[in-house]
């Protein structure tokens, strides 16, 4: 079963760098705190999270779903080129010149405009890279490549469905699509108990049809109101590091044989395989370079959980180390360590603990850490 994804808050922070060519992610809107909203007389702040649900299609309903994404994304390369050679000109203006083909070839209104949309959506977030400096400074060689061509969308990348395109039946659990085969209705799909109770209560806006692996989910945004926050009567300090992927004040420490293990014999399998230089090596290592995302992020939630859970219990407050720029503030050592982690970065654990949290009342702080060493910093207090 699935639970729902919570997020961290990006913190005001500037857009991620592209991955490869410039091949868009699944488009999935951030998660965020959302505008404040008056409540009663109270100010409340109401936080976004995704629900990530999956669809049990059979044979020919797998087919059209795989079928409308690689069509849909087929047509989003075209827009691409068309708003590449305009000078990518505004959304309404770019749906001047490319709306009537998109409609002759065979896609719904609905369709047409949310493939538009997420275009020009997407060379929005490429020019805030290149301002943000995220695909080097001018002049460099990522950054002219990405600025000469146009936007490349994957065959399977996600596709945004509106409440006409996509319906939910919550209680029967399917839900109703449209495809260029027609309407799929009676899909079924399967979350958890928590999930189900999130998207009756809280589900807004648009979803988002992702396929993984052969394996379709669609992605809907929920608005949750933050819990009031309440005056801590102390603070947790959490230290992030290699050896120890956390060390708090409270003498938790996010470390043992079997992770350790685990990360060593991971290191060992990806070297194995990269010497081999076959078909059949590389796909094993996407496949294994999946598998150990997927790791990472549960070790991750579930050493902030364990973290969040301590605090609410104990009526405190969270100090993390701030590693924003962490590279620029230290000396390169002279022989750098060699990679011990799979994925488990401080940095990636730093954000974790931010999502559940605004559910909980906490607001984590962020501190410049002070000493080094797996029980320095955060861990004695001092952030």
């Amino acid at each position: 079963m699935l639970a729902p994804q919570v997020r961290a808050d990006t913190g005001g922070q500037t857009p991620g760098p592209a991955c490869g060519r410039r091949r868009r992610e699944d488009h999935v809107g951030f998660p965020d705190l959302a505008p404040e909203v008056s409540e009663g007389g109270a100010t409340l702040t109401r936080v976004k999270i995704t629900v990530q649900v999956k669809l049990t299609p059979g044979a020919d309903q797998a087919l059209a779903l795989s079928e409308t994404l690689h069509a849909v994304n087929g047509a989003a390369n075209r827009v691409s080129e068309a708003a590449f050679e305009r000078g990518v000109p505004r959304e309404y203006e770019l749906r001047k010149h490319t709306y009537a083909d998109l409609k002759a070839e065979g896609l719904g209104a609905q369709a047409a405009q949310h493939v538009i949309k997420k275009t020009r959506d997407a060379y929005t977030t490429l020019h805030a890279n290149i301002r943000a400096g995220n695909l080097g400074k001018p002049g460099s060689k990522r950054r002219v490549k990405a600025e000469s061509e146009p936007v490349v969308f994957r065959p399977e990348a996600a596709q945004p469905y509106d409440g006409r395109c996509l319906s939910w039946q919550l209680d029967a659990q399917t839900v109703s699509i449209w495809t260029t085969a027609g309407r799929v209705k009676n899909l079924g799909s399967a979350c958890s108990a928590e999930a189900l109770k999130m998207l009756q209560e809280h589900r807004q806006g648009e979803s988002d049809l992702v396929e993984r692996d052969g394996v379709f989910y669609p992605l809907a945004t929920c608005e949750v109101a933050e819990a009031e926050q309440y005056e801590p009567e102390g603070f947790i300090g959490v230290e992030l590091g290699i050896a120890h992927i956390a060390t708090t004040s409270a003498g938790y420490q996010a470390a043992g044989r079997k992770l350790n293990r685990h990360r060593r014999r991971q290191l060992a399998l990806r070297a194995k395989l990269q010497k081999k230089r076959t078909t059949s090596a590389e796909r094993r290592l996407r496949a294994r370079a999946r598998k150990e995302a997927r790791h990472a992020k549960s070790t991750n939630h579930t050493i902030s959980e364990r973290i969040v859970t301590e605090a609410e219990r104990t009526g405190r407050g969270l100090v993390l180390e701030d590693l924003q720029g962490l590279r620029s503030r230290v000396r390169p050592a002279r022989r750098p360590p060699p990679p011990s982690n799979d994925g488990l970065r401080p940095r990636s654990l730093s954000d974790a603990p931010t999502g559940r949290a605004p559910f909980l009342g906490l607001r984590p702080a962020r501190r410049l850490p002070r000493l080094q060493g797996p029980a320095g910093g955060c861990a004695r207090g001092l952030c």
